[in-house]
């Protein structure tokens, strides 16, 4: 069976580039809580330009918490890995589209369903020669930013499934992103993960809160242990509670934290009918 990962570290070192694996997704800067992107690490390359002929290759884990809410509807995701490619006044957009062509299609064995491009950038259309230009599809979202960062960029489908997408920051690097875990899906054509198929929610919950304890952190209050906080909260009311508190130690911590804070809630409530629902949570870290 194909290892996705391992068939891309090899390809990167036939390439003559260096190649990292990062498998925390703890924050390089303080614009996030966690490693949403495998660029950040690397913000400092693409602004520097004295910084030129420098291309690297990794595996990052990220974790994206915005849409949690959304979990298990097929299309959002919380933990999961970006193989990627940055190129730093090194490579041009042909060389990394090049690049990423022979491994999807010629490494794994995939084939690639539809291209898309700004419309902008209609002269791209160079980048995939060799394909049909029926291939090609005009978007008006393919751009991408983080803070000054910013550039255009051409994504790439499977089974009309995104499955990753290669930006050009500042018109002059490469930052090139594409999932581990979509691709092995679609390799091996197993049961599909959240971005291709319903997830029970309960699961995809799970490898986050394991994901923010891995990187240190730890249930509380504030910024990332208030999000695994509010992670462990929806476990338990999603999943089976005897299942859940058998194989998450941490969520068995934080029930019986909500327990004691529930009681002390009812010993109060009387005598605080008028507070607000914030200052019950600032003072007392009861979240009603």
């Amino acid at each position: 069976m194909k290892n996705v990962l391992d068939l891309y570290e090899k390809f990167c070192h036939k390439k003559g580039l260096t190649f990292e694996d990062f498998p925390s997704v703890k924050t390089y800067d303080n614009t996030t809580l966690f490693c949403s992107a495998g660029m950040q690490q690397y913000k400092n390359l693409f602004e520097n330009s004295e910084i030129r002929e420098m291309t690297l290759a990794n595996n990052q884990a990220c974790l994206r918490v915005n849409d949690l809410e959304e979990l298990g509807d097929g299309k959002h995701a919380a933990y999961f890995h970006m193989l990627g490619l940055f190129s730093f006044r090194g490579w041009t957009m042909k060389q990394a589209v090049d690049c990423w062509l022979e491994f999807i299609e010629d490494i794994l064995g995939l084939k690639i369903s539809k291209f898309t491009i700004h419309p902008d950038k209609k002269d791209w259309v160079y980048l995939f020669q060799e394909k049909q230009y029926d291939l090609i599809k005009l978007d008006s979202s393919c751009k991408w930013s983080d803070g000054d960062i910013e550039g255009y960029c051409t994504e790439f489908y499977v089974d009309d499934v995104e499955i990753g997408n290669i930006v050009n920051p500042l018109g002059d690097c490469i930052d090139a992103g594409f999932g581990l875990e979509r691709l092995e899906a679609l390799v091996h054509k197993n049961d599909l993960p959240y971005s291709l198929g319903p997830t029970p929610r309960y699961e995809l919950l799970s490898q986050a809160a394991h994901a923010i304890e891995h990187a240190g952190y730890k249930a509380s209050n504030k910024e990332q242990g208030y999000v695994l906080r509010k992670i462990l909260r929806m476990m338990w009311k999603e999943g089976e509670k005897e299942h859940i508190l058998s194989t998450c130690y941490m969520l068995a911590q934080e029930i019986t934290r909500q327990k004691k804070l529930e009681k002390l809630y009812k010993k109060l409530k009387d005598k605080f009918p008028d507070k607000p629902k914030e200052w019950w949570f600032e003072t007392h870290g009861i979240e009603l």
